[in-house]
């Protein structure tokens, strides 16, 4: 029997979203659960029991994890040792000597302790030069001997293997690394040159550790996950999905799991880019707003934004990582002051205890009990009615922590917490958007997000988004994108070139050579021919600068022409050309298999442009800055061409949806809601 089901869950700081999509009926179903912050296994398996998943049935099973992130920000990875070149032990040190840039003019900055120690990080004979050639054989012995050193008197528990220029030779690696797994055979190893193909040792070095010190632990979990599964029915394929977007098999993301470390945000961008697609809309800025961070990255000309230079803290990462903007301001950001100013965040209430109004012993204020305060939410209806919320300990709690002690009303501190929210908000929307040159005017603001659509309609207000789009079930959205998302393996390879000075032949040939390993790759995942796609992408720049732009090299037919993309971009780009001539540094193949995706359906429209609401609620509307009746609506009741004048609340099982009386709703042909600015405002 054919297996219909496919199934996704991601986990958040507050909460395990679930999604069950049944291709022969295309039924979808939504849940949430609590997050299980000691145990996540546990808060994956109770989210797919209370979604009511067949595992029996399901082909698909695809997961977005915060692990590897979490186990980096925590300092709890495995205890990580460093095998390079002899005389190299201090290039992870060393780094590019410069300072993040909100530390610049610091004076008391300090650099932050090293997840490798030098007294874990030793150089072995052996050189490979920079056109891949072996200049100086590889001693084994110091290999094996280092080995040693690191697991049996260091306590090493995960080695990162990085030599000089193996992007262009991994001989050297992973000859090493046979000699490593024969000596010391229960150490993890990570070999930089598995991991990219790029050059620049730092950065190379900083991302082979990354992935060293997570994957035990990944590792780890996903066999505990996969055997849960397995022991409960799954005989279906395991997918985790990747940083830059879509989609790796759960084996191969445990041999490189740093391409996982942004997994949790990258479902609801898939989920946006598919959105606006189906929509026509290609500019887009997609904003997450769960229990503890918000995430928002640009979508422009229907691609979110990846970077190939990111970084995570103070350590680079040489892997395709979407361009997300992330800060500590979510529904359980806890509120406090410092005597004199109201702040919120970074800190939040997370799972357990969570907000005052969840009733499970927190005692600090979060943005969530302020929703509450603020006549947002409606405390019997939380979850479905699953949860109480308890209103008189919220109102209470910000009475004691905030209003009191800064002389105001428990009205004014639980406004205030927005709008230190909102002020906290708009600089990392102006990043990636003023800051690059792209007016937010021309975008539409995607929101999603437990506590996304309480917030994301005041965030467009302040930086004048041309509309609000709230898809279907936007608390579980990220999930929802999860089940969009193809396979995909991205493959680079330095190639330094001027271009005048390129053989188109030679070009195309390293371009096929990546095509290759690309199709074989998705080929033994069993896409066929007709399910794979393989695209082409290069980084320029002009000869003397430092930093790269990608271009697009799909049907390019000279190089003359790929010269012009490249112009057209940086100008693009950059608001100007240059007379120097350009110079080919990387080559990208994406190599993507395309799975099923459940579609998205126009619904049948409304008869009449007005519908009912089901009550009033007194709450705060920002646009008056006072309190006023809301009208309250089910979102089950709305139809395509239903047009709701603002302030109101758009009630749904996993979420809250507000906006005030200078917006108003309208509901697009797939059940989308719309929110724009009423013209007369």
């Amino acid at each position: 029997m054919e297996l219909q089901d496919r199934l996704a869950v991601d986990i958040g700081g507050t909460f395990v979203d679930s999604i069950t999509f049944d291709r022969e009926t295309g039924d979808i179903t939504v849940e949430k659960a609590s997050t299980t912050p000691d145990q996540p296994k546990d808060g994956v398996l109770d989210a797919i029991d209370k979604v009511g998943a067949d595992l029996d049935e399901t082909e698909a099973f695809v997961h977005g994890t915060t692990l590897g992130i979490n186990a980096f920000l925590e300092r709890e990875g495995a205890r990580t040792g460093i095998i390079t070149n002899e005389g190299f032990r201090d290039v992870f040190e060393i780094g590019r000597t410069n300072v993040q840039r909100e530390s610049m003019y610091d004076i008391r900055y300090e650099k932050p302790d090293l997840i490798v120690p030098r007294r874990r990080r030793i150089g072995v004979p052996g050189r490979i030069d920079a056109n891949g050639e072996v200049t100086e054989p590889l001693d084994e012995d110091a290999v094996r001997e280092a080995a040693r050193e690191l697991v049996r008197e260091r306590d090493v528990e995960s080695i990162a293997i990085c030599f000089l220029h193996s992007y262009r030779n991994g001989v050297h690696e992973r000859k090493a690394a046979e000699i490593i797994r024969d000596e010391v055979p229960d150490v993890s190893l990570s070999l930089s040159s598995d991991i990219t193909g790029e050059y620049r040792e730092y950065e190379r070095t900083s991302t082979a550790v990354l992935d060293s010190y997570i994957k035990p632990i990944f590792e780890s979990y996903v066999d505990r996950l996969d055997g849960a599964l397995r022991e409960d029915g799954f005989d279906g394929s395991f997918f985790i999905t990747r940083s830059g977007g879509g989609t790796l098999t759960a084996e191969n993301a445990t041999t490189a799991p740093v391409h996982t470390i942004l997994s949790g945000p990258a479902g609801g961008l898939i989920g946006a880019s598919h959105v606006g697609d189906v929509t026509d809309r290609d500019n887009l800025i997609a904003v997450d707003m769960g229990g503890t961070s918000l995430d928002a990255c640009v979508i422009e000309d229907g691609s979110p934004a990846v970077e190939y230079d990111s970084s995570l803290g103070h350590m680079p990462m040489m892997i395709p990582v979407y361009d997300i903007r992330t800060i500590g301001a979510g529904g359980g950001s806890i509120a406090w002051h410092d005597g004199e100013f109201l702040k919120v965040g970074p800190k939040s209430a997370g799972a357990d205890p969570g907000p005052i109004c969840y009733g499970r012993g927190g005692t600090e204020p979060t943005v969530t009990d302020a929703a509450v305060a603020l006549g947002y939410m409606d405390p019997a209806a939380f979850l479905g009615g699953d949860m109480d919320l308890d209103q008189t300990s919220a109102v209470d709690g910000i009475r004691e922590h905030l209003a009191d002690p800064l002389d105001m009303s428990v009205n004014e501190a639980s406004r205030g917490v927005f709008d230190v929210t909102l002020a906290n908000t708009v600089g990392a929307i102006r990043e990636i958007t003023v800051e690059k040159g792209l007016d937010p005017r021309d975008f539409t603001m995607v929101s999603y997000g437990g506590a996304g659509s309480l917030f994301v309609p005041l965030l467009a207000r302040e930086i004048g988004a041309k509309e609000v789009l709230i898809p279907h079930a936007p608390s579980v959205f990220s999930a929802w994108g999860m089940l969009m998302a193809d396979v995909v393996y991205d493959l680079a390879q330095t190639s330094i070139t001027v271009l005048d000075e390129l053989d188109y032949d030679e070009f195309d040939a390293q371009f096929a050579e990546l095509e290759t390993e690309g199709a074989e790759t998705l080929g033994s995942e069993g896409f066929g021919d007709d399910e794979r796609t393989l695209e082409r992408f290069v980084e320029m720049r002009y000869l003397g600068q430092e930093h790269t732009v990608e271009v697009d090299a799909n049907d390019v037919e000279s190089l003359d022409e790929l010269g012009d993309r490249f112009e057209a971009r940086h100008e693009s780009r950059y608001g100007h050309t240059m007379d120097d001539p350009p110079e080919v540094v990387h080559l990208r193949v994406r190599a993507i298999g395309e799975n099923d995706k459940p579609s998205i359906e126009a619904q049948e429209p409304a008869d009449e442009p007005t519908v009912d609401p089901v009550g009033t609620r007194q709450a705060y509307c920002f646009a008056e800055r006072e309190e006023v009746p809301f009208d309250v609506y089910e979102r089950e009741q709305l139809r395509p061409g239903h047009e709701l004048p603002g302030p109101a609340i758009i009630q749904e099982p996993t979420t809250t949806i507000v906006y005030h009386s200078d917006q108003t709703a309208t509901i697009d042909d797939y059940g989308h809601i719309l929110l724009s600015e009423v013209d007369d405002a």
